[in-house]
């Protein structure tokens, strides 16, 4: 079901307020985590369930959950670890999002919210919904 004109120019509007966050764009930029931190991720992972399944066969629970521990750790070794860039970070958000050609307006005075507010208020008042 295609979207109203209204409706593709609040998801267009979306689009240029997610785009000047430069945060988020610093963090999508990042290039993939190098292979050698995701082998021994699998590794350690895997070396951490064998311990948790030997301390659940011993009957030992702190083997088990020293297993866990370990599995946790490396987990969030691998997963909270700097990646390598593959853009460069700049300071500025891309001027176009998902592709489009069109130039991003000059930043408007109100913030996001108080523009949404008013939109649901203009289509409430419209019976559009």
């Amino acid at each position: 079901m295609p979207l109203s004109e209204y409706e593709q120019r609040v998801l267009d509007q979306l689009e240029q307020d997610l785009g000047q966050d430069t945060s988020l764009h610093r963090a999508m930029s990042r290039g993939p985590r190098t292979p050698g931190r995701v082998i021994g991720a699998i590794a350690g992972v895997v070396v951490g369930l064998t311990i948790v399944v030997v301390g659940v066969m011993t009957q030992l629970p702190v083997l088990g959950i020293f297993g866990f521990a370990i599995m946790v750790g490396v987990a969030l070794w691998a997963l909270l670890a700097p990646r390598k860039k593959g853009v460069p970070a700049s300071a500025e958000a891309p001027a176009t999002s998902r592709g489009s050609s069109k130039p991003r307006p000059a930043k408007q005075s109100k913030p996001f919210m108080q523009r949404m507010e008013e939109r649901f208020e203009r289509r409430r008042e419209n019976g559009d919904f």
